[in-house]
């Protein structure tokens, strides 16, 4: 379960990969003028809106499998022009008689483990010019996710939130271009790379409110009927964090922020 409001408290930094991304993506895509886009795991809308501004006649389906997200993002609605719709992209397939020229995902893929094995498929629906551009967090060493994962695995909690996963869904820049550069008839032209953002969040516990908007929703959902345990565990997970982000002389913390970037062109 999703909380739009509360990933959308640090929209502002969630959105700059977004734009990073889409400025390497080529302008002219094929479908031209009338460009057919897929925002994979579009969450609340907002993120799908530089896609309508970049190409302003494209027709633009936002696809997630969050209810909660589906239901923040129709108010970014536009008859023909932007759409959102429910699919899990662990078994999305694009339909071949849409003729996308791209399928776009911002920070979505981290959560489908083996995404990697869908690049076939998607790549053969893809014309030649078609392009796969996607961004995923590559922080899972970090101590926001580390800590985490120790207080998940402690004893006091294992049984009631379940043990975290140890699985790095996420590859490297150099693997995901491996993976990606023989794909079609004639193979892709592949970019790829790696930034470290560093964040400036302010507020009490802000590294953790960003949390709450991402790795901590399966633990606050199995703790949901538990508010008592959900706020023990909280605190647990605050001190810990605030030790790891300690604010600087101003009040901020830096939170640094490690995230892969790929665009495959089909030739």
């Amino acid at each position: 379960m999703w909380d739009p409001q509360q990933y959308l408290r640090n929209a502002g930094p969630r959105l700059r990969p977004v734009l990073d991304l889409l400025a390497h993506v080529p302008d002219h895509l094929p479908g031209h003028p009338r460009v057919r886009i897929a925002d994979l795991g579009c969450g609340p809308g907002g993120p799908s809106e530089p896609l309508a501004r970049r190409w302003p006649r494209a027709h633009i389906t936002g696809y997630d499998n969050s209810p909660e997200m589906l239901a923040e993002a129709a108010a970014h609605t536009r008859h023909g022009r932007l759409d959102f719709t429910h699919a899990d992209l662990a078994h999305w397939r694009p339909d071949p008689a849409e003729n996308f020229g791209l399928l776009f995902s911002n920070a979505a893929l981290q959560w489908v483990p083996g995404h990697q094995h869908a690049f076939p498929d998607w790549l053969a629906a893809l014309p030649s010019g078609g392009v796969l551009a996607f961004q995923v967090p590559g922080n899972f060493h970090a101590p926001s996710h580390t800590l985490l994962a120790e207080l998940r695995d402690s004893p006091r909690w294992r049984g009631r939130v379940g043990a975290a996963s140890r699985t790095n869904t996420v590859l490297t820049p150099a693997a995901y271009a491996e993976l990606l550069a023989p794909l079609g008839p004639d193979g892709c032209d592949v970019d790829a790379w790696e930034t470290t953002y560093l964040h400036r969040l302010t507020g009490p516990d802000p590294v953790l409110e960003w949390t709450k908007g991402t790795a901590l929703r399966p633990v606050l959902e199995r703790l949901a009927d538990d508010p008592e345990a959900r706020d023990r565990f909280l605190a647990e997970y605050a001190e810990a964090l605030r030790e790891a982000y300690p604010p600087d002389a101003d009040g901020a913390t830096a939170f640094p922020f490690r995230r892969v970037f790929v665009i495959a062109v089909k030739r």
